[in-house]
């Protein structure tokens, strides 16, 4: 990538992170249309949301970001992919799914989880958002409750990731292994991907951007285990 061109994406990334942060919404949304109308939707989330909303995942793990900022965060996504669908109108809206999302049990970091939420459903995805602090108990009767067949757990320390095994072990103790799948993800993957083997996951995704695409595989062999 030409150096004239990194310099313009830093400094549009470090606009918006300042608009974030000052809750300037409007002027956060206006910004990202404006480089999605010269460069695409798909650029304006892949080259500048993106990169933001990490940037602001590792300040609210710092406890450098407040509960406002972060759902002033969540809400520029949401605007800008209801500004995609807008000039899209071939843009799919829930018409995949349902699948299930929430933070494991102990577990009350949200912004992560509501990036995610807000990719799958600009993917097309019925998203069934169960919040913080979710049992297993309640993960495995929303999925059945609502006829999902992927659950998204995030978690974003160790000590909570750990809490994951339970899920595990309750979706098996319902005789719905390989009918419902386990998608898990949050810091703690980024650093040590092996855990979500150890702790009983189906797949994880290295950014929400990316996990439209591992619910896509996981509801695919899911529907195989029929």
């Amino acid at each position: 990538m030409p150096d004239d061109v990194t310099t313009d994406l830093d400094a549009c990334r470090e606009s918006l992170y300042a608009l974030m942060l000052e809750a300037e919404r409007e002027g956060a949304v206006a910004m990202l249309v404006e480089h999605a109308r010269k460069h695409g939707f798909q650029a304006a989330v892949s080259d500048v949301l993106e990169p933001v909303l990490e940037r602001a995942g590792e300040a609210w793990h710092r406890e450098n970001l407040s509960l406002a900022q972060g759902y002033v965060a969540g809400k520029i996504a949401e605007d800008l992919l209801v500004a995609a669908a807008e000039a899209h109108g071939d843009l799919l809206l829930d018409v995949k799914g349902p699948v299930i999302l929430g933070n494991v049990e102990d577990d009350y970091h949200s912004l992560g989880r509501k990036m995610v939420a807000v990719f799958l459903r600009a993917a097309g995805w019925r998203v069934i958002d169960l919040g913080n602090d979710v049992s297993p108990a309640d993960f495995v009767a929303a999925a059945l409750e609502h006829g999902a067949r992927v659950i998204g757990v995030s978690a974003m320390m160790l000590t909570t990731a750990e809490n994951i095994r339970a899920v595990r072990a309750e979706v098996d103790a319902r005789g719905l292994k390989g009918k419902v799948l386990l998608a898990v993800g949050g810091a703690v993957f980024k650093l040590r991907p092996e855990l979500m083997h150890e702790v009983g996951g189906d797949g994880t995704a290295a950014s929400a951007i990316q996990a439209p695409a591992l619910f896509d595989r996981l509801w695919d062999e899911s529907m195989e285990a029929l």
